[in-house]
């Protein structure tokens, strides 16, 4: 029997996050924008993440299930309300052609919080999502007691 020749494999490329880095881009856009001054840097103290995404093994996804995490909640939340909404999500995608699907439960997870009084926001890219910030935080402040109503 004639021994099996062996091939070596080139190593493969690491996976780049391309929805991750412009994600951090854009955060880093908000923190400068807020030093600055500018209203929409405002949106810095009261934007979070919500880390849904990512590989996980099955206990630890198991576990993050039952204490709540659900899928499709966007990636973004922004926790003041504006124009008559009571905050905003923003399902942030990175930029076309990096870009990934956007997945039925996240589409659902949008209408949901569009029908609860979210304003609830699809962005492909880094700019598109500046854009719908930068028009978010022209819209007046949603008092609390409009809220109420």
């Amino acid at each position: 029997m004639q021994p099996v020749a062996l091939r070596s494999r080139k190593p493969r490329a690491p996976r780049i996050d391309h929805e991750g880095v412009e994600q951090m881009a854009l955060i880093r856009w908000l923190y400068g924008e807020e030093q600055r001054g500018e209203a929409v840097g405002a949106f810095y103290q009261v934007i979070y993440h919500v880390p849904n995404g990512g590989q996980r093994n099955k206990k630890t996804a198991a576990d993050l299930k039952r204490q709540g995490v659900k899928s499709g909640v966007s990636d973004l939340v922004v926790m003041e309300g504006r124009g008559g909404w009571l905050g905003l999500y923003l399902e942030f995608k990175a930029t076309p052609p990096k870009h990934a699907a956007t997945a039925a439960s996240q589409r659902e997870w949008l209408e949901k919080a569009d029908h609860r009084g979210y304003c609830a926001v699809l962005a492909r890219g880094l700019e598109e999502a500046k854009a719908v910030l930068r028009e978010y935080a022209s819209w007046e402040r949603t008092m609390p007691s409009e809220c109420m109503e």
